[in-house]
C-alpha cells in the first residue's frame, strides 16, 4: 500500500498547443519544476481543466509523465468522471503505473442524489478497481460540483474502506465544514483544505496540508509555511500567502494562473486555454504581473 499523502499540492495548469492539444513536453518540465520546489502532483484537478480533457488524453499525459522520469509516488491525479466506467479506467491506470492516490470527484451532472447514491458509486469503483493499492482522496467542492460528501458519507465509507479511503481535499471555502471533519479524528485519514489561506489554521488542528491553486505559482512559499507553521512568524507568513491569491484572483483564476506561468517563464504559449475558457487579455495579464511584482513575487528556477 503506497504512503498516505501530506503536505503541498498543486493541481497542475495543463498546456495546449496552438492546435488545443494536450502539451506533453511542457507540461513534464512544469511538474519537475514543481517537484524541485517540493510540492506534489495533484495533474487533473479543477485548475487543469480536467473537465475539459479525455479519458484518452489524461491516460496519454500519464504515461508520458512516468516515461519522463516524473515520480508517481507524488502523484495524485484526478480521476473522478461523471461516468462510473470512465472513473474505474483512469483509476485503474494510475494505480497500476504507481501513483500514490486519486483524488475523486463524486459523478456530479445530477443533482440532489442521496449519500446512498454516491455511496454506491465509490463502493463499485473500489470492486471494480480491485486493487489494495488503491488510495481515493475525496474531492469536495460543491461551489463547482453542487454534488459533495457529507461528514456521515465521509465515515460510511472509512469504515467500510478503511485501507482505501485515504483522506480529502475540501475545497468548500467553508473552515466550518473542514473543522467538524478534523473533530471526528479518524485514523489516518488526510485532511487537505483547498486554498492556502486555510493552511495555518488546518496545521494547527491537526490538518495534512492544502491542495491549492496558486501551487502552481507561489509553491516554495506555501510550502515553507508547511514545513514551518509552528514558526513564530508563521501567522505573517500566512497573510503574504494570502496577499499572492488575493491578487491572483482578483481575475479569473486559471486565465490568471496561466497568464502567470508564461509572464514568469517567457513561454507565451502557456496562457492558452480551452474553450469554453478564454485567456486572459493582455492589459489584464500586465496588470496581475505587476501586482505580483509589488510584492516582491517571483518564480525561481521556472
Amino acid at each position: 500500500m503506497p504512503n498516505r499523502l501530506s503536505g503541498v499540492l498543486s493541481p497542475i495548469v495543463t498546456p495546449f498547443t496552438n492546435d488545443l492539444a494536450p502539451d506533453a513536453d511542457r507540461l513534464i518540465a512544469q511538474c519537475q519544476w514543481l517537484l524541485s520546489q517540493n510540492v506534489g502532483l495533484a495533474v487533473f484537478g479543477t485548475n487543469s481543466e480536467a473537465n475539459s480533457l479525455s479519458i484518452g488524453e489524461k491516460i496519454e499525459l500519464l504515461d508520458r509523465l512516468k516515461e519522463a522520469g516524473v515520480d508517481t509516488e507524488r502523484m495524485m491525479p484526478g480521476t473522478g468522471c461523471c461516468a462510473l466506467s470512465d472513473t474505474v479506467e483512469l483509476t485503474a491506470h494510475a494505480v497500476q503505473m504507481g501513483c500514490a492516490g486519486t483524488l475523486m470527484l463524486p459523478p456530479f451532472y445530477y443533482k440532489g442524489v442521496s449519500d446512498d447514491g454516491i455511496y454506491a458509486n465509490f463502493a463499485e469503483v473500489i470492486e471494480r478497481v480491485g486493487n489494495s493499492d488503491l488510495q481515493i482522496y475525496l474531492y469536495h467542492i460543491p461551489p463547482i460540483a453542487q454534488v459533495g460528501f457529507s461528514v456521515d458519507l465521509i465515515e460510511r465509507l472509512i469504515t467500510d474502506y478503511p485501507d482505501t479511503i485515504a483522506g480529502i481535499k475540501d475545497s468548500s471555502g467553508d473552515w466550518d465544514n473542514t473543522h467538524a471533519m478534523l473533530e471526528r479524528k479518524w485514523d489516518d485519514f488526510r485532511i487537505f483544505v483547498g486554498s492556502e489561506s486555510f493552511l495555518l489554521t488546518n496545521m494547527r488542528n491537526g490538518g495534512a496540508g492544502c491542495i491549492s491553486a496558486t501551487a502552481n505559482v507561489n509553491p516554495a512559499a506555501i510550502d515553507h509555511l508547511y514545513q514551518h507553521w509552528q514558526a513564530d512568524d508563521a501567522d505573517a507568513k500566512q497573510q503574504s500567502l494570502n496577499n499572492i491569491r488575493e491578487a491572483v484572483m482578483a481575475y479569473p483564476m486559471i486565465p490568471a494562473l496561466k497568464a502567470t506561468v508564461a509572464e514568469f517563464s517567457g513561454e507565451d504559449a502557456w496562457r492558452t486555454v480551452r474553450p469554453p475558457l478564454v485567456a486572459l487579455d493582455r492589459d489584464s495579464s500586465g496588470r496581475l504581473a505587476e501586482s505580483l511584482r509589488c510584492q516582491s513575487f517571483e518564480m525561481p528556477g521556472l
